[in-house]
């Protein structure tokens, strides 16, 4: 009924403050998307005792909506962990972790196979925050004992490295971190938590880039820290709440909806991505075929052992060292069905070279051959197998 008080107030008023009559029970299979920037309070006694750490209440729609709260419990389910906090992208995600646990005069290890603007991030706080970075061999193992100071706060993973793909031995390296004190993080991304599950060995914190299989459309931008630590939890919390870090609900609600079809995506891109690494190992062109499955990658036994799953749609080769970077550049321009960028996740395929020789600091690459990663989409095999032969061809004929 309508309250008769509204109907002697102007009608901008009315406007602003509706009296919404909605019939209830309705339900769907999609979270409500739950907009806001203020919260409101029904008194200032339930205001006074919001404590910022506790997710069951609502303070402020930067540190969270029952939309982004959701996505939040789902990613932590995903990966076996108790906690998640929604960063506006995989890099910021990363900057949390940095921001949240180390400060000035701190040591941080970084493997030699990390995520590029991982490198770019650390050697930016080596330069003008006074954190102290070492890159480590990412085949290390156990030996990273070695490389831990006094003063090591973090040490980071990433297993497979997403371009050149070794596999790290993760419980040994989180069994040193862990005997010493010391956090470790890892760059989940290229398992999505799906085949890797971080917590399981040893690892503190997973960090995700949702922009990539959660989201499966190539056109969101967002990331994850997940743990099972409350005390670890707080930490990047609070980090994130002083940098103000939020994400969009509309956004959480795009990654929401493709939740449910992660799995059989990932499944998908794998079969086909493994296919296709299979025949490119026997193709005259390519000296080195870097995939997680083939038994010749560096670190395939700890990828045996550790993942249940598959390894997705990510996969490197490495070319003839007598190919030139221009005639691989013409192969990589060549192709029709795979598109060039830097992303992946998403339906399309794409290829992007690079020369890992520059990326290097602390580890020797043993190929001398230009490198090309390849991210499989949901195209056919076969349209994307005719697709590589007939750039082959063009480029090396």
């Amino acid at each position: 009924m309508t309250d008769p008080k509204n109907q002697d107030r102007d009608l901008q008023t009315r406007i602003v403050q509706p009296e919404d009559r909605i019939t209830p029970g309705f339900e769907s299979f999609s979270v409500p998307v739950a907009r806001a920037s203020t919260v409101v309070f029904p008194d200032l006694a339930t205001m006074r005792a919001l404590v910022w750490h506790d997710d069951s209440k609502w303070r402020y729609g930067l540190h969270g909506t029952p939309t982004t709260i959701a996505l939040a419990q789902r990613l932590a389910a995903i990966e076996g962990g108790e906690y998640a906090l929604l960063q506006p992208s995989g890099l910021a995600a990363i900057s949390n972790v940095y921001f949240g646990l180390v400060t000035a005069g701190d040591h941080v290890l970084v493997p030699d196979n990390a995520y590029g603007p991982n490198r770019d991030h650390a050697d930016w706080l080596a330069h003008d925050f006074g954190i102290e970075v070492t890159y480590y061999d990412p085949m290390t193992g156990a030996g990273i004992d070695a490389l831990i100071q006094p003063n090591t706060k973090l040490i980071w993973l990433e297993a497979p490295g997403s371009v050149t793909m070794e596999v790290q031995d993760v419980p040994a390296i989180a069994a040193v971190a862990r005997a010493r004190g010391i956090v470790t993080a890892i760059d989940n991304t290229f398992s999505a938590g799906l085949a890797f599950k971080p917590f399981d060995h040893g690892v503190d914190i997973s960090v995700q880039a949702l922009t990539k299989y959660q989201s499966g459309g190539s056109d969101i931008l967002m990331g994850a820290t997940i743990t099972r630590s409350e005390e670890l939890h707080k930490k990047l919390k609070l980090a994130r709440m002083r940098m103000g870090i939020g994400v969009s609900a509309d956004d959480a609600s795009l990654v929401l909806r493709s939740l449910p079809s992660m799995k059989t995506r990932y499944e998908a891109h794998d079969r086909t991505a493994f296919a296709l690494a299979q025949w490119l190992k026997a193709r005259p062109e390519v000296a080195a075929v870097l995939h997680p499955a083939l038994a010749d990658c560096p670190g395939h036994a700890f990828y045996e052992r550790d993942f249940k799953g598959g390894a997705g749609g990510l996969f490197s080769i490495v070319f003839d060292e007598r190919y030139s970077a221009a005639q691989v550049d013409a192969f990589v321009e060549a192709l029709e069905l795979f598109s060039i960028g830097w992303s992946w996740g998403g339906a399309h395929s794409l290829a992007m070279p690079y020369n890992i020789r520059s990326m290097r600091t602390a580890s020797q690459w043993p190929h001398e051959g230009v490198l090309v990663r390849f991210y499989i989409g949901l195209e056919a095999e076969e349209d994307l197998r005719a697709d590589l032969e007939a750039a082959l061809v063009k480029a090396f004929a």
